[in-house]
């Protein structure tokens, strides 16, 4: 049997493989296996055909493969109240260490301050989400939005 063919079958072995883990390992691994078969229909000797898929496979693995995860993961979406910090609201209520009420993308939440007191109807910068309290912060005049 021609040894290019081993390399196709092992590329098509690789790639079904690759459908189970989903990782793009196995995917760059058949890259090679593709170049290594490549080599071998051109007739060169087994050693060329061996190095084409190490050399390949590892600069797939190593530069191809970091990116191509990058883009397809993407960045982690925030959710939940984890998504409230940051985000600016309005006192409905005085604001205080220890009660107070805002308004939080149309929703009224409890608030409180770790220090100081915010104004009635003075905007606020969600600091952090403890339970279902925004612990929030007055929001400077120099901040944009």
């Amino acid at each position: 049997m021609n040894p290019s063919l081993w390399w196709f079958v092992g590329a098509m072995l690789l790639g079904i493989a690759e459908i189970f883990t989903l990782d793009l390992t196995f995917a760059m691994l058949a890259g090679g296996a593709l170049a290594a078969g490549f080599v071998a229909m051109t007739g060169a000797p087994l050693w060329a055909s061996i190095a084409t898929f190490g050399i390949v496979s590892a600069v797939l693995l190593f530069v191809l493969r970091p990116s191509l995860m990058r883009h397809f993961k993407g960045s982690a979406v925030v959710t939940g109240t984890a998504a409230l910090v940051g985000r600016v609201g309005v006192a409905i209520d005085e604001v205080t260490t220890r009660t107070g009420r805002i308004k939080l993308n149309g929703e009224v939440w409890t608030a409180r301050t770790r220090s100081g007191v915010v104004a009635e109807e003075a905007y606020v910068t969600v600091i952090a989400i403890e339970g279902a309290t925004a612990i929030v912060d007055a929001k400077r005049e120099t901040e944009e939005g």
